[in-house]
This record gives structure tokens, sequence and C-alpha cells, in this order.
């Protein structure tokens, strides 16, 4: 009996050891669980990041190495912590806050103990490592940029938080993920792919070799470099004329909806972002209540058109048959649209107006009348209203454009629906006469006004606005390559065009013309408002424009919009002039025009809200 019960427990016994050992053999040899034992080291090879190119293949962002000292709880002495502190110049508090933050991360698994060592502060502890268990040295690298501009456009890269650790298995505490901009939108491009080593350690936690022969050690995919549709040099020529001025310029080469430049003003030096004091400084920037240099305005600003947007309604009226070019409105100085409601006009005479001296003129009455044609030529108000913004989509506004940068915002313009809860059913087209000219409830970024100066020079059709023209050994998205056409025939794009060559050559741009290159433009003033105390206060206008040169075979498209710069004839114009002049000509004639723009300076007027007695600005 004895026998039989010994023979069970061995039979037994050698069973449970059999599945044991096929368990650990066969159905998890391949698993993670024997790569994330102790007795295993796991060391992560980085790619660099990719570069970043400018159109002309000059190098703006690159790399430049740092390290990061890693620890494993586990293998640390706690009775070491004093001399360890003392060496890494740290104090002994410092390192215990440290070392716990790990411990909750992974006792056995590495975490950062110190980032951004730099190579002289990498020279001096790798000489007192060897001293100490559980502290290695993990190098990577941080982004160095040439040029200080375009901030927000490039974004910056930042540890990884815990939101992105537990939703995607890629990244490790520690590791460094895009953020904003086009390290956002090219993360995986420009990061590449990581690879590991694994290494075995013996009792004494001592690495004697490479985990099984290396065998399940994988090789890092380097990074791709990215060349984006910047020319850097006019984006810092824009960042000049920029100066002590709040707002932006956008241009764009209207052929192939790439951007030209996308200034940001004011900017900041993207520098800032990198390194240790990254936090400390965004911080400071983000408490910039006056500037807001984190604030994109060319993609993320929603601000009235103002006149600007009158070339649209020019564009509806003709396709729609309300006008012909030759089409004649009586001006009074300005149009009764209602009873005791007058929207005045820049002259207090008589005219008869057409439709080229309403764009050169920029005449309220002339598409006050014509906006008024198209939204009654329906059965109905709603029907017309909604049938007027289908054209105006068409053009991009209204909604996102589209392009390879995650911040922006989609403006707005207004349907029946909307009018229909303000208004209780009951309005018609004086209601909403202020979309004539610009005002009203339409909001426009300008990002999308540069995209409208493109389709004009377009004749109808835009391809999406986009900042990377190549990736190494790869395409941009096709998205980037097709067309979209608007609801607007080609033929009526003509008369616009003259029009707005009779804008800069004898209307309100004259102070812009640019010798030897024939500019189409259009002015555009948006009033400026803001609460105050609870009250709706008026501060100094916006200063708009739109253009393209040269006229008959376009090269660059451009919106310039100043914040509080007054008219579009005083600042807007003259900029988007010797934007168009520098891209085409690669130098500045008219320096007088350049130095009266250079010297130029807003921010007394940026000042004004806050001169106000207690003031409290709502949001």
């Amino acid at each position: 009996m004895r026998d039989k019960l010994f023979q069970i427990i061995v039979v037994v016994i050698s069973g449970l050891l059999i599945i044991k050992l096929f368990d650990l053999q066969i159905i998890n040899n391949n698993s993670s669980q024997i790569l994330e034992r102790a007795s295993i080291q796991k060391v992560y090879d980085f790619p660099e990041r990719g570069y970043i190119y400018d159109r002309n293949k000059k190098l703006i962002v690159y790399n430049e190495p740092y390290y990061d000292l890693m620890i494993i709880p586990k293998d640390i002495e706690i009775s070491d912590s004093l001399s360890i502190s003392k060496e890494l110049n740290i104090t002994s508090r410092d390192f215990l806050t440290r070392l716990n933050k790990a411990k909750k991360y992974s006792p056995v698994k590495p975490s950062i103990l110190i980032s951004g060592i730099t190579k002289n502060e990498y020279a001096n502890i790798q000489e007192k490592l060897w001293k100490f268990s559980g502290l290695f040295i993990q190098k990577k690298s941080k982004r160095k940029y040439n040029f200080q501009t375009a901030s927000n456009l490039f974004g910056y890269i930042s540890e990884v938080n815990t939101y992105e650790i537990d939703n995607n298995p890629y990244y490790k505490a520690g590791e460094m993920i895009g953020r904003q901009g086009l390290e956002k939108s090219y993360e995986k491009i420009l990061r590449g792919k990581k690879g590991v080593k694994y290494f075995q350690k013996d009792k004494f936690n001592r690495i004697i070799g490479k985990y099984n022969n290396g065998s399940y050690d994988s090789l890092l995919v380097p990074a791709k470099n990215i060349e984006i549709t910047l020319d850097i040099d006019l984006q810092v020529y824009g960042d000049s004329l920029m100066k002590n001025k709040f707002g932006s310029i956008i241009a764009i080469e209207p052929k192939s909806g790439e951007i030209l430049a996308l200034v940001n003003s004011p900017g900041y030096d993207p520098n800032l972002l990198v390194g240790r004091d990254r936090s400390v400084n965004y911080n400071n920037l983000n408490l910039d209540s006056i500037g807001k240099p984190l604030f994109e305005r060319g993609l993320q600003g929603q601000y009235p058109p103002g006149s600007t947007f009158k070339i649209i309604n020019a564009l509806i009226g003709l396709q729609e048959n309300v006008i012909q070019e030759e089409t004649l409105f009586r001006c009074n100085g300005g149009h009764f649209y209602a009873k005791n409601a007058f929207m005045k006009c820049h002259t207090n005479q008589e005219t008869y107006t057409d439709l080229n001296n309403a764009i050169y003129t920029s005449c309220n009455t002339y598409f006050a009348k014509t906006y008024k044609e198209i939204i009654e030529n329906y059965e109905t108000s709603a029907i017309g209203l909604d049938k007027w913004k289908d054209y105006v989509t068409s053009f991009g506004f209204g909604n996102f454009l589209g392009y390879d940068h995650p911040t922006g915002k989609r403006g707005f313009i207004p349907s029946s629906d909307y009018y229909n809860r303000w208004y209780n059913n009951s309005w018609r087209a004086s209601t909403t006469i202020s979309n004539s000219i610009g005002q009203g409830e339409v909001l426009t970024t300008p990002i999308q006004l540069a995209n409208f100066a493109a389709i004009i020079a377009n004749k109808g059709w835009y391809i999406p606005p986009h900042f990377v023209k190549n990736i190494e050994n790869d395409s941009i998205d096709k998205n980037y390559k097709n067309i979209k056409e608007t609801l607007i025939s080609e033929k009526h794009f003509d008369p616009i065009i003259k029009g707005m060559i009779d804008v800069v050559e004898k209307g309100t741009a004259q102070n812009s013309k640019i010798k030897g290159i024939k500019f189409a433009g259009k002015t555009g003033t948006a009033e400026n408002f803001i609460k105050i105390n609870g009250q709706r206060k008026q501060l100094t206008d916006h200063s708009i424009f739109i253009g393209f040169a040269p006229a008959d075979d376009p090269k660059i498209a451009i919106c310039v919009f100043i914040e509080n710069g007054y008219w579009g004839t005083r600042w807007a114009a003259p900029i988007s002039s010797l934007i168009a002049e520098k891209y085409l000509n690669r130098n500045i004639e008219r320096k007088w025009l350049e130095n009266y723009i250079l010297n130029g300076n807003l921010k007394e007027e940026y000042m004004k809200p806050y001169l106000y007695e207690n003031f409290t600005i709502n949001e």
C-alpha cells in the first residue's frame, strides 16, 4: 500500500514538473513574461528623431545628444542614498522622492532618475556609476532649432503622460512624444521605432551577457526626415515685419496648396521648450495674457473678415445671375436696408457704381444690394440663405481645411436654422445684411482667407493647404494632391481679378504697388469689440488684406491680419506687398515702405483694455 502511495506521489510530482517545464519552455517561451523577469535588463535603443528642412533644403530642426540617468529601484541600496545623492549633486530628499516615484511605476523596471544630462555632466556621472548598482545611462537626443520662428507650427516634444502610456503600448514612462504642431501630426514618421536589447544578470545583479544570445533583441527603425513647404527666409522676414504688432501672415503657393509662411506675432524662441526648463518656460508663455504667444492666430483666430468678404458675395451674385459685370447700383453715401437702418458707405456723394468700381472703392452699398438680391432670389429667405451658405462653404469657410496641423478653428458661417432660433422664424435678407460686408455673424480664420485668395488666383479651385512637402522614402497624404472645386464657374473670376488689380492700381491699396509686378488684392477693415466689466466696448478696428501676385500667373497668395491695425490699407496691405516682393524678387527695393513697417509699433493699442479702471474682460 505504501509502495503504491509513493508511486502515485512520484507520478503526480513528475507530472506537475513536466507541465511546468512545458509551460515555461513551450507555451510561455515566446511571451513577454520571461523578458520582464528581474534577472533580465531591458535597454532601449532610440533612433535619432527626424530632421526638418524647409522647401529649399535649409536645415531648421535637428538634434543634439543628451542622456538620461536610469534607475532600477529594486537594485538600489537605501544605505547608499546619501552617497548617490552627493555624487549626483542632488539632495538626499530629492533622491528619495524620485526613487519612490520610480518604485510606484515598477520596482524592477528602469525609470528616469535625472533627464536631460549634458555631455559634460554625463562624463562626470559615468566615472562614478561603477560604485552603485541599479543605475545606468541611456542615450537620447533633444531638439535644436536653427531659427527662432514658427514655434507653434513645429510644436515641441515632452515626456509621455499616464494617459498616453495606458493607451499606447509603444510608449514607456520617461519617453518623449510630439506635442502640438508638426511634431504631433508626424510623430510616427519623426520618431522612427525604438530597438531593444535584453541582458542577463547574475545573482549579484551584474550583467553577464546578452539574454538567449540576443534572439529577442530588435533593431531600431530609423526616423524619417521631412521637408516642409515653408520658405524659411520668407518666414523670418515676415517675423521682422510683424515686430510690435499682433496678428498673422499666411502665404500659400496657389497651384500646390503649399504654405510658404505662417507668421504668428508675438512669437517665441522654440528652443525655450527644450530641456529641463521647458515646463517653467511653457508656464511663463502661457501666463502672457496680453500677447498670448501660444495662441496660433493664423489657425485659431476667428475674426470678422470685413470687406475682403465682399468678393465672395460678388462671385455668388454673378453665379446666381442677380448681377452682371455692368450692373449699376445707386449709392447715396450708404444704404437704407430697413426703416431707420442705414449702412454708411465711404463717400457722401450720390454715385452709380458698377462691379469693378465697387471692388476697388469697396462700396458697402453695392455688396449689400447684391447680397439682398441673392437671398431674395429664392422662394423664402431661409432657402436663399442656405443656398448662399452652400456657396460660401465650398470655399472652405466654416470648416477645417484639412491641413496637416492639429490646431485650428472652423470659423462660422450662419445658416437659416441659426437665424430661426434667434428671430423665432421671423427674419429676412435685411436682418442679415451685415453678412454682405463681412461683419455680422460671419467669422473666418486667416488661413481660410489666405486659401480664399489662392482660390481666386486659381479661378475657382484649390488644393488643401499643407505644411509638409516631402517625406524621406515616403509620400505625403494623397489629399494634398487632389483638387477641390468651388460652386462658382471659372468665367466669373475674371471681372473679380480685374477689380482686385484695380484695388492696388487706383483703389484702396495704392500704397502697395510693386514695381514690375501686377499685384491683385482686397483691403478689409473689421470692427473690433470686447466686453469689459460686462459692457461692450469698441476698440480699434482690425486691418486685413488678401491678395496674390503676379496677377496673370500667381506664385503666391497672401492674407495679412493685424489686430487693432486701423484700416486695411494702413498695415495689412503694405505688409502683404512686401511679402510678395520678397518672395518673388528675393530683395526689397521700396526701402521707405519697409522702414515704415519695421518701425511700426501698435503696443499702445493692445494696452487700451487695461486702461479701464477695475477692468474685467469677459471672454
